[in-house]
């Protein structure tokens, strides 16, 4: 770490004496580096004061007393920084303000000892709303100066700098600082909150405490940290006033080429520093010689072969006006792509060859991205696999029962009536009809069977029946059971190859048709039947794109159908069709099988048919019942599995 205090204690009053002071601050600066070499860091301490009477009282060292008290705070600004730092800057009404910064704990405090403070800036103003490590800041008259102070929460830093009317205090959180090599030159770090780059810094740490010092002055001590060798312009001028604790040298020169409008740019070890148009000034010049240079050279002519790609898509591609062109190569310094004003590429399809027409340096710049661009593209083979698992069991149990009959359906032996009114019956029938007589013996007469209850078994696989038959009526039982049982599975395996980033699409299955009628126009007119199809298909469509760590993304609909049945319709059937679909967007490694989807379905179902209450009664209620009960289960399973073939390329022989 260096630490420089370079303060005046009253203004110069001629340049010799400015430039004795310079000389004795450079030569205390090597004695003090050469006593503290030992240490960490090093300090060195170098007063720049203009030279005073040797008489002169004590008094008069005190700036607040030397310089004029009729300057006051004109503005006082605050604002976020890069970083998430907090920027307080104090303007005054003149130059000539002498400002001391100090840190006590949590708190800076700023003293001003020679610039009043305006009534009407005497008020507490809160800025937690910036999201800065600066909570509050508090301006108070102190006696006949002005004093600040801000109230600050968290880790920080803070560092000063005066141009001209203006004093800039940052309070910086070291959280934004990002950790970088000693000596290490100006990197990109993380962003702050609105999203913009923060700027890290990586060099050795100094401190610097200077009172209107020359800007030439600063750059010399900064390029002897850096090791760097600073060339500054002739335009370089002025003084500035600093005050920064532990702040990379390289953040420190940043802050000095922005307080003074300065800039820089850097080769190898060299930096160049002037004024912004300056340099600004001296690009454009730069350019406007490069592309006159390209207007004036020779155009040359190249034939590019095309050996993967498309000649007319590269083609595209290469002659694209890009954003800053004016459309073409009409006006000077335009540009169409990645030619010049002046260039153009044509193509011919038949040989798939580029002709491009330019200077040397652009022809050879479009070799190189043909070469890039030129290569061929790997290839994916997509399997997929669709499993469909079934599973079914039913039982029934149903009955029939009946009872028919009644009390004339007896016999009749010819000497005894097993019912008097029956053997009556058949002796009045035998008289009324001598012709026919009745049969001797009597015949006992047919008996004509009713199911009183009959709820059996659909389909059923087995049924058991009695008859029980008395003296005049007939008891039916039949009792009939089905269980079925069923299994299955359907693998359907599609597979395809595809180059990257190119749909591919396979389908197979069937057209079923199926018949519509459209009604006739005019009176009387019959009805034209139409014949349609619908489409039974297994179809794969995927868009692969393979990723530069070697994975696969995959873009995919599958779909798997089947016949159901058909439904008549009275002209014709149609057919039911089960579909099976599935679209998805997946991240897969190479090689890696992963299931992009699934259905599961279970069905159970229990139905009972019975005639109230009697199905209720114990044991015998079973015959007034049917049970029934079934389950059903599906199972859909869709799994993809990537490979990626690498294609290599062949240089032509």
């Amino acid at each position: 770490m260096t630490v420089l205090n370079a303060k005046p204690m009253r203004p110069a009053r001629r340049p010799f004496l400015r430039a004795s002071a310079i000389g004795l601050a450079i030569g205390l600066l090597t004695a003090f580096g050469a006593v503290d070499a030992a240490q960490s860091g090093r300090v060195l301490m170098a007063q720049a004061a203009a030279a005073a009477p040797a008489n002169a009282p004590a008094s008069s060292l005190d700036p607040s007393k030397v310089l004029p008290g009729a300057i006051s705070v004109s503005n006082i600004d605050f604002k976020r920084g890069d970083g998430g730092s907090g920027r307080l800057a104090l303007r005054f009404t003149g130059g000539g303000a002498v400002p001391d910064m100090r840190t006590e704990g949590s708190r800076v405090i700023i003293d001003v000892g020679n610039a009043k403070l305006p009534a009407a800036l005497q008020k507490s103003i809160d800025v937690g709303d910036f999201a800065t490590p600066v909570e509050r800041i508090e301006p108070r008259a102190n006696g006949a100066g002005t004093k600040l102070v801000v109230s600050t929460n968290g880790n920080y830093e803070s560092r000063a700098y005066q141009t001209g009317n203006e004093y800039v205090v940052e309070i910086v959180p070291k959280a934004a600082k990002v950790a970088a090599a000693p000596g290490a030159g100006p990197a990109m770090g993380a962003a702050n909150t609105n999203g913009t780059p923060v700027r890290a810094y990586g060099g050795r740490p100094v401190t610097f405490n200077f009172q209107d010092v020359p800007v030439r002055t600063v750059l010399q001590l900064i390029a002897e940290e850096s090791n760097l060798n600073i060339v500054a312009s002739d335009t370089v001028s002025g003084n500035v006033t600093l005050r920064l604790i532990n702040v990379p040298w390289d953040q420190a020169l940043d802050i000095v080429l922005r307080a003074k409008g300065l800039d820089k740019r850097r080769d190898g070890n060299v930096v160049w520093v002037a004024p912004q148009k300056e340099i600004a000034d001296y690009e454009q010049a730069k350019e406007d010689a490069r592309i006159a240079i390209e207007n004036r050279a020779e155009m040359v002519t190249e034939y590019i072969p095309i050996n993967y790609g498309n000649a007319e898509e590269i083609a595209k591609l290469l002659t694209d006006e890009s954003k800053s062109g004016s459309g073409g190569g009409g006006a000077a310094g335009a540009t169409r792509g990645f030619l010049s004003g002046r260039g153009s590429i044509s193509f011919d399809r038949r040989t798939n060859t580029l002709l491009v027409i330019d200077i040397p340096a652009k022809v050879t710049e479009v070799r190189r991205l043909v070469g890039l661009l030129d290569k061929p593209v790997d290839q994916v083979l997509i399997e997929a696999r669709i499993v469909i698992a079934t599973e079914s069991f039913a039982r029934e149990l149903g009955a029939k029962f009946g009872i028919a009959g009644n009390t004339d359906n007896v016999f009749y032996n010819g000497n005894v009536a097993a019912n008097t009114e029956t053997a009556n019956s058949y002796a009045k029938a035998a008289q009324a009809n001598s012709s026919t007589p009745p049969p001797n013996p009597l015949q006992v007469g047919t008996l004509t069977k009713a199911l009183n209850v009959n709820l059996p078994a659909v389909n059923a696989a087995g049924a058991l029946a009695l008859s029980i038959i008395n003296a005049g009526y007939v008891l039916d039982v039949e009792l009939s059971a089905l269980q079925t049982e069923g299994r299955g599975e359907v693998i359907s395996n599609p597979r395809i190859v595809t180059s990257n980033q190119k749909e591919a699409v396979i389908r197979q299955g069937q057209e079923v048709g199926y018949v519509t009628v459209s009604a006739q126009q005019g009176a009387g007119a019959a009805a034209i039947p139409n014949v349609q199809f619908k489409d039974v298909l297994l179809e794969l469509k995927v868009t692969p794109t393979i990723t530069n760590d070697g994975r696969v993304f995959l873009n995919m609909a599958v779909k798997k159908d089947e016949i159901e049945g058909f439904v008549s319709s009275g002209i014709g059937d149609v057919p039911q069709i089960n579909k099976r679909e599935i679209n998805t967007a997946v991240l897969i490694d190479n090689g890696q099988t992963v299931v992009i989807g699934g259905v599961y379905e279970f069905r159970d179902r229990a139905d009972v048919t019975k005639v109230p209450w009697l199905a209720d009664l114990p044991v015998i209620g079973n015959l007034f019942k049917k049970k029934g009960r079934s389950k059903e289960k599906a199972e859909l399973l869709i799994f993809v599995t990537p490979k990626v073939m690498s294609v290599a390329q062949r240089n032509p022989g």
